[in-house]
C-alpha cells in the first residue's frame, strides 16, 4: 500500500504519558475536527493528541479527505437509505478492502507515533468520527496488543465477519451516537455494542437525543472522561 500520511496536527500537553489518535470522517479534514474537540484538547493532561490528515482526496469533493473510497463500495449511497439494519450492515460488509487497506497505513503512522513518544499500545487511545469511527474501531480490535481504548462518534463495526475471526484484543470502548443520525443510521450502537461485548469488550455509550451526524460538545466532554478513566456519567462542560 503506498498511501502515506504526511499531514497532521498535533497538540502536545505536558510531558505525554498517553496518545490519543482523532481520526476525520468521510468528505473531511483535521483541521475541521480540531474545532470541533477544543475541549477535549485544552483539557487532557500529559497527552499528545495527533489528528492525521488521511493522504486520499475525496472522490466527491477534492478538497477535502477520506481514509478510503466510500463510491467504490457502494456507488449509489444506498447506506444512507436502506430500510433495514441487514441490508446496512452487508453494505459495510463490502467495504472489507478498503477498511483493510486504510489500516495498513494508518497503523504504519501510529507505530511511529508511539515511538516517537516511547510509548506502549497500552497507552494508545484511538477516536474517530464517521468513517473515522468506523476505522477507528476497526484498528482498536486488530492492534497487535489491547490498547487503552477507543472512542467512537457515529460509527459502526464493520466489517465483522471479518474481525469476529481475526480480532486481536478486546479494548474498551465508548460509542457515541445520535438519535436523529441521518447519515449513519443510530441503529449501528446497539448493533456495534452488541458484537463487541460478544468479543468480551467493556462497552460503555452515550446516546444525544436529538442529535444528528455531527460532533458535538458533550460527546467530546464524554470522550475526555472515558480517555481519563473517570465517570462518564458526571460530565459536564
Amino acid at each position: 500500500m503506498s498511501n502515506t500520511i504526511s499531514e497532521e496536527i498535533v497538540h502536545v500537553n505536558g510531558t505525554p504519558q498517553k496518545l490519543v489518535i482523532f481520526l476525520h470522517g468521510y468528505i473531511d479534514s483535521a483541521d475541521y475536527v480540531e474545532g470541533k474537540i477544543s475541549y477535549l484538547l485544552n483539557n487532557l493532561h500529559n497527552t499528545a493528541v495527533h489528528l492525521p490528515q488521511a493522504p486520499i482526496p475525496c472522490e466527491v469533493y477534492e478538497a477535502k479527505r477520506q481514509w478510503y473510497s466510500m463510491h467504490r463500495f457502494d456507488p449509489d449511497d444506498t447506506r444512507k437509505t436502506v430500510p433495514t439494519m441487514d441490508e446496512f450492515r452487508a453494505i459495510y460488509e463490502k467495504m472489507k478492502p478498503g477498511i483493510i487497506e486504510a489500516a495498513e497505513y494508518v497503523n504504519r503512522y501510529i507505530d511511529d507515533c508511539l515511538e516517537q513518544y516511547g510509548l506502549d499500545n497500552g497507552d494508545l487511545y484511538i477516536c474517530g468520527f464517521s468513517q473515522g469511527a468506523t476505522l477507528a474501531i476497526f484498528l482498536s480490535l486488530m492492534r497487535d496488543s489491547q490498547i487503552g481504548g477507543c472512542v467512537s462518534f457515529s460509527g459502526v463495526m464493520a466489517p465483522h465477519s471479518y474481525l469476529a475471526s481475526h480480532y486481536r484484543s478486546a479494548p474498551d470502548f465508548l460509542l457515541i451516537h445520535g438519535t436523529k443520525d441521518n447519515l449513519l443510521r443510530f441503529e449501528a450502537l446497539d448493533y456495534t455494542k452488541t458484537r463487541l461485548r460478544e468479543m468480551g469488550c467493556a462497552v460503555s455509550e452515550y446516546v444525544i437525543d436529538e442529535g444528528m451526524h455531527r460532533i458535538t460538545e458533550d460527546g467530546v466532554a464524554q470522550a475526555l472522561a472515558f480517555i481519563e478513566g473517570r465517570s462518564i456519567k458526571k460530565v459536564a462542560i
